[in-house]
């Protein structure tokens, strides 16, 4: 990314103008154009709206005009992602950093958290250790250290690329001490707390191999293939935290995850059939989709 550049208000204006037209003759939607303006000046929504910003004499950006419309160019003819183009998308009420080694935290997923602090609430968890294992930009992990201030947040990822992400965005918001990192697979790194851990939220990949390729092109180009391919049936990942998160967890516990749509019954079978969980349930997205399954260690 280039240093701060400085243009003119009309400049800017006159690249918006063509940066609409081209959204909409390619099927991209035209608030993605604002968005990113946001997030690379200092331009807010009614500045733009009102296109007050027009006779400015300096607007500072993160880019050139030409390495801006150079990667304008990217999003309409090879679906980049918008957000990996601004190095940022929301998340709760977070900033976070994102590039192409993590996927791009979704909305729905934020749920996650919510059902993790009504879990740790009712039950009596809402300190001592937990995983989140396949942390990719790190949401999920910063994600319980806003809300289980007396907790201690240990993320996973196997990808290196994905934890200096997850670092990053640690150390921008002011979770540093409280969430610790580990490159590794799932528990494999958290052996040294076999037993004591108080949860484990996961968003693991769950899409079945040959879904993923028919996923939309801005997920199947750019976003990383490793956190999505769940395996045959999507649910590999599913199946091994499963099976080993029980001589991890303490008893009590809980085990919370994201999942597809029409994966519940069969988690919800694989979890009773188990024999180590119980108070299993299932819980739906804001689109009603059954997305999250918990259950806690026997005690």
């Amino acid at each position: 990314m280039a240093k701060q550049q400085s243009f003119t208000g009309m400049e800017v204006w006159q690249w918006r103008n063509q940066a609409l037209k081209d959204a909409l003759s390619t099927d991209i939607s035209p608030v993605e154009v604002d968005w990113l303006l946001q997030e690379i000046t200092e331009l807010d929504r009614l500045t733009l709206r009102l296109e007050s910003f027009k006779n400015l004499n300096h607007i500072q950006t993160q880019f050139s005009l030409s390495e801006l419309d150079r990667l304008w160019q990217r999003r309409l003819q090879e679906r980049l992602p918008i957000q990996y183009i601004a190095g940022v998308t929301p998340w709760r009420k977070f900033k976070l950093a994102v590039s192409s080694a993590v996927l791009i935290p979704r909305p729905e997923t934020e749920i996650l958290i919510d059902l993790a602090v009504n879990a740790a609430e009712s039950k009596g968890l809402q300190s001592g250790h937990w995983a989140d294992l396949g942390t990719g930009s790190g949401a999920i992990a910063l994600g319980l250290a806003e809300v289980l201030t007396n907790a201690t947040i240990h993320a996973v990822d196997v990808s290196a690329e994905a934890l200096e992400v997850a670092k990053t965005n640690a150390e921008s918001l002011g979770f540093g001490e409280q969430v610790k990192f580990y490159q590794g697979n799932w528990w494999k790194p958290l052996e040294f707390l076999q037993g004591q851990f108080s949860g484990m939220v996961s968003n693991p990949p769950y899409i079945p191999s040959d879904t993923v390729l028919t996923l939309q092109p801005e997920v199947v180009k750019h976003e990383p293939h490793l956190a999505l391919d769940g395996g045959v049936d999507g649910l590999d990942c599913i199946r091994h935290l499963i099976a080993l998160a029980p001589d991890y967890l303490r008893p009590g516990g809980v085990w919370l995850i994201e999942m597809m749509a029409g994966q519940a019954e069969t988690v919800r079978e694989l979890l009773e059939k188990n024999g180590n969980y119980s108070d299993i349930s299932i819980h739906a997205d804001l689109a009603g989709i059954e997305r999250f399954a918990i259950a806690y260690v026997n005690m």
